[in-house]
């Protein structure tokens, strides 16, 4: 045992070497462990707010609720690339305030009440009710009681009709975010309304800011422009710029990390061949148009833009170098091909009606069917004969288990098809062309359909045209020629500064934007540049990026990380602040030569004789900068200078202002013609007051310590 012992301590500090690498490495593979999940759980993060972070499933979800909403209010089944970036700026901005407001209103104690939620929708006026389909268009107000009715149906409704379970359901979605987003607008007005009240308006001062809007001073100016002096005339050291630099330090402060990048961007166009081969395919399509009686298979073999319905539209249908085309033409012709710049396409119209219809048509309707096609004809003869000689339309509607309800039918719920199949076009163009009372039974594939048209409004110009509209673009052939020659310039130029050398020698230009922060959907405003975004937020000052293939599948890029502006106070060696200094430092010392030049001058002609310009300036208010035309800017300082003087009286000393300094003699005050209003004049300070409230989201945001990562998600 003694021996044991005595070689396990002479091997005591191997052990302890042994024991302590064992216990690393087990600290190091849990630290490992939770460091891998940390990095995980943060590559699932969209932003963070106050501390709280919010993934991208949470934040997926607020987007495809908000889309939803999108989708029903604009009647659209699917968002552009463009469409999608709004409502996700939308989604993103109000989930941030929310917050923000929830925080602030936690601590004191502020909630929207049920009650006051009622009290809101049994007043019916706020402008987000009106967005409802509960809104009633004869009272032009929100009707609680359509609301209650749809909810309890709702509860209720167990019905086996799946279109109709999906439109309630949705239609309760709607209104769950409507319900949401009211509440949050309510708490957060009154949080502003307590910023308000913070402000104290009182009498005098109403008065007096009355005064300054309606007190009118008529001057004789006389200004000496900065731009008298040359700049080369001014000396300007790196201690004026420190000392200017520290005065103003505040004005360069950085909130929020930004890039600034040099980048080419090769768009891709259709070459003279492409334009020489879509030219010839439309030489095709003016023949067989004018040729043909319907030109339903011509449109939708061409794959053109505009989809060829054969029902009569408004003219709004139709994209607007279309639609200012159509009342110049003959029904029957054909339009010459011709090229619009607006959207790159080649374009070609036959117009095969005009006429004048209703935009809106009440009908009602019989369903008619049988065990087979002879049973269900002679069915629908009978109805109709029936009807035609006089018989109650809704008796026999009930006769077949159907309510034989009117319905109100608009242009605008069937112009933005896609398509139409054959019956549809037929049932359309029957309502369309039917008059008031008239019944007409009609043939369908499955089956047949008695319409009675009840009442028409709003007669019309509409429109059917045959409309051929393809975009001018590239073919592979051009592609791969722009991307080969772009991709070997790329190869050849690994650097930034090569790049940037060679790159007109290549037929390239560069080009540059400043400050791009992780807020933009897209880079350089091309669309589908995610990537580049990940890229550019991932890379080092000086890096180069891949080539990307982007835009809409029509440009190539490659992005230069010219410069990091970090969180904090830009320095004055950052080339845009030190612009900024300069151009104020020229200002000051310019301002000091000019200020020396008027010293002791004691009238508008003692000016004038020292080089001044002198004009007449009427309707001078304290209330609102004047603008003087002999230096081209507004001076805030001038209007205070011009209120504090007396008429008749010369100015006490120079005036120092964006542009010029100036002396001026006031020639005459005079009253406006406005009548003081005690009361209108306190509420309008009011209003000013709420308007300064409205900034503290700004401060709130700042303190919040706003993460956006979004750029890495979408």
């Amino acid at each position: 045992m003694r021996a044991a012992l005595g070689k396990i301590r002479s091997k005591g500090v191997l052990l302890i070497c042994i024991i302590s690498l064992g216990l690393f490495a087990f600290i190091a593979e849990e630290a490992f462990r939770s460091c891998e999940s940390s990095s995980a759980e943060k590559h699932q993060q969209v932003g963070e707010v106050l501390g709280d972070k919010i993934s991208v499933t949470e934040f997926q979800k607020l987007v495809d609720e908000y889309t939803e909403v999108i989708k029903m209010q604009q009647g659209q089944d699917n968002l552009n690339e463009d469409q999608l970036n709004q409502v996700k700026d939308m989604v993103w901005n109000t989930y941030v305030q929310t917050k923000l407001i929830a925080n602030e209103t936690e601590k004191l104690g502020l909630t929207v009440t049920d009650q006051e939620m009622q009290d809101v929708l049994t007043q019916g006026t706020n402008p987000m009710l009106m967005q409802t389909p509960f809104f009633n268009q004869q009272t032009r107000r929100f009707d609680v009681n359509a609301l209650k009715k749809f909810l309890a149906e709702y509860k209720a409704q167990g019905s086996t009709n799946p279109q109709l379970a999906k439109q309630y359901d949705t239609i309760y979605k709607y209104w769950n975010f409507i319900e949401k987003t009211l509440r949050q607008q309510l708490l957060a007005q009154k949080y502003q309304g307590l910023f308000a009240h913070c402000f104290l308006s009182n009498k005098v001062e109403a008065k007096q800011a009355f005064k300054d809007q309606n007190e009118e001073s008529q001057i004789q100016l006389a200004s000496l422009s900065y731009s008298s002096i040359a700049d080369n005339k001014v000396t300007v050291t790196d201690a004026d710029l420190k000392a200017k630099y520290d005065e103003i330090k505040a004005r360069f402060k950085q909130y929020v990390e930004s890039r600034d990048i040099k980048y080419v961007d090769i768009q891709v166009k259709a070459s003279a061949s492409d334009r020489a081969a879509l030219q010839k395919e439309f030489a095709a399509y003016d023949t067989e148009l004018a040729a043909a009686a319907d030109p339903s298979d011509i449109v939708r073999k061409s794959t053109s833009l505009v989809a060829y319905t054969g029902v009569p539209v408004l003219k709004d249908a139709f994209p607007y170098d279309i639609a200012q085309r159509l009342d110049f033409m003959g029904v029957g012709s054909t339009s010459k091909v011709f090229e619009s710049k607006q959207d790159n396409s080649l374009n070609i119209i036959k117009l095969v009606s005009k006429q004048q219809l209703p935009d809106s048509v009440q009908f009602r309707q019989i369903q008619v069917a049988g065990a087979n096609a002879a049973e269900t004809a002679k069915r629908a003869d009978s109805i109709s004969t029936a009807l035609k000689a006089g018989a109650d339309f809704e008796a026999i509607a009930k006769k077949y288990g159907q309510t034989g309800e009117k319905n109100w039918l608009t242009t605008k719920q069937y112009q933005g098809a896609p398509s139409l199949d054959k019956d549809t076009r037929n049932y359309i163009t029957s309502l369309n062309t039917m008059s008031v009372g008239e019944v007409k039974n009609i043939a369908l594939t499955q089956g047949n359909l008695i319409i009675q048209v009840v009442d028409r409004k709003a007669m019309v110009n509409k429109y059917v045209a045959a409309v051929v509209k393809k975009n001018i673009s590239f073919s592979k052939d051009t592609y791969s020629a722009a991307y080969n020659k772009f991709s070997s310039f790329v190869s050849a130029n690994l650097t930034a500064d090569e790049i940037v050398k060679n790159a007109a020698k290549a037929g390239y230009t560069i080009q540059e934007r400043k400050d791009i922060t992780t807020t933009e959907h897209n880079l350089a405003g091309i669309h589908s540049t995610r990537e580049a975004m990940r890229w550019l937020f991932d890379a080092k000052k000086g890096d180069v990026s891949p080539l990307y293939e982007c835009g809409d599948n029509d440009n190539l890029l490659v992005v230069i990380l010219d410069n990091i502006n970090s969180v904090g106070y830009r320095s004055l060696e950052d080339a845009q602040v030190k612009e900024f200094v300069k151009a104020e430092v020229l200002k000051d010392k310019k301002a000091e030569m000019l200020l020396a030049k008027l010293n002791g001058v004691k009238s508008v002609t003692e000016a004038k004789a020292k080089g001044a310009n002198v004009t007449a300036v009427n309707q001078v208010t304290f209330a609102a900068p004047v603008f003087v035309t002999a230096t081209g800017a507004s001076e805030p300082a001038l209007s205070g200078a011009v209120a504090a003087t007396a008429k008749g009286k010369f100015c006490k000393a120079p005036v120092k202002g964006n542009a010029g300094v100036y002396v001026f003699q006031v020639v005459n005050k005079s009253q406006r013609a406005a009548k003081y209003d005690e009361k209108a004049e306190m509420q309008k300070l009011r209003q000013q007051h709420m308007q300064m409230a409205g900034n503290f989201m700004n401060e709130l945001y700042i303190k919040a310590k706003v993460v956006d990562n979004r750029y890495l998600f979408f």
